[in-house]
């Protein structure tokens, strides 16, 4: 025994758990991300640009046992992502996984976008990746050990009509995740990037897309929770049989 009270020791044992970092916890898949780690046993840091929209996730962790923090980020201001992950890692734990889930997916012609809009979408699908993927990579080098997953979407593998922006965006963060993963693997940090292909179950897609929504009721759109088991799962994978790409698609989604 090392004489601890009881208070003493939980707060012990919760000093040992690890971070699981989501950038970008939205109300569906980075929610439901946040939302699996904490239930694996990690606390679960969260970011949006607006902290007041994490409250309500934030209750809903603490309701079922877990541990969970919320902050106000922009991922593509490199000074707040710096004091972000040095806040966390000398505040509240060692951050072992990082997901790193802003999405940015805004349509627009060719002929009509903007330089603004297109650069603006580049910051925050790839750019934002590279600053809170290097900044805790850092980190976990020297540990040698931790997980690092990019939401990825089908316009990083082809280039859609109307979405040339966000196809470079997406294209340029699954090279960056394959650098990372060529860099870093040797060093045991795990670099994975999830091709996620289809309409997901939100808000969005059911006000917006009424008829792509009815597809629900047959398995035809992403479960967020089920996107989120995916995620657990390669954080969790043995280091002798990585996964470097994981494709996520309904069984109705046409490649």
């Amino acid at each position: 025994m090392d004489g601890l009270q009881p208070e003493q020791q939980l707060q012990k044992a919760d000093a040992k758990k690890k971070v699981a970092l989501v950038i970008g916890a939205g109300d569906a898949t980075g929610g439901e991300i946040a939302k699996r780690f904490a239930r694996g046993g990690y606390i679960a840091c969260m970011t949006r640009r607006n902290a007041e929209k994490l409250q309500p996730l934030i209750a809903e962790i603490e309701a079922e046992g877990g541990l969970a923090y919320g902050f106000a980020s922009d991922a593509r201001k490199e000074e707040q992502v710096i004091a972000l992950v040095e806040e966390i890692e000398a505040n509240i734990g060692e951050i072992d996984v990082l997901v790193f889930n802003i999405g940015a997916n805004v349509p627009c012609s060719i002929l009509e976008e903007t330089a603004r809009k297109y650069f603006k979408i580049w910051e925050m699908a790839c750019f934002g990746a590279f600053l809170t993927g290097r900044e805790v990579a850092k980190r976990m080098v020297v540990r040698e050990h931790g997980s690092i997953i990019f939401t990825g979407a089908t316009a990083g593998i082809r280039g859609a009509a109307n979405f040339a922006a966000f196809a470079g965006a997406k294209h340029a963060l699954r090279a960056l995740a394959q650098s990372m993963a060529r860099e870093l693997g040797p060093k045991n940090i795990h670099v994975a990037h999830v091709v996620v292909d289809g309409a997901i179950d939100t808000d969005f897609i059911k006000d917006t897309f009424p008829d792509m929504y009815a597809r629900k009721e047959h398995d035809g759109i992403l479960n967020p929770v089920h996107i989120a088991e995916n995620y657990w799962h390669l954080s969790q994978q043995p280091r002798d049989a990585w996964t470097h790409e994981l494709d996520l698609r309904p069984w109705m989604e046409t490649w």
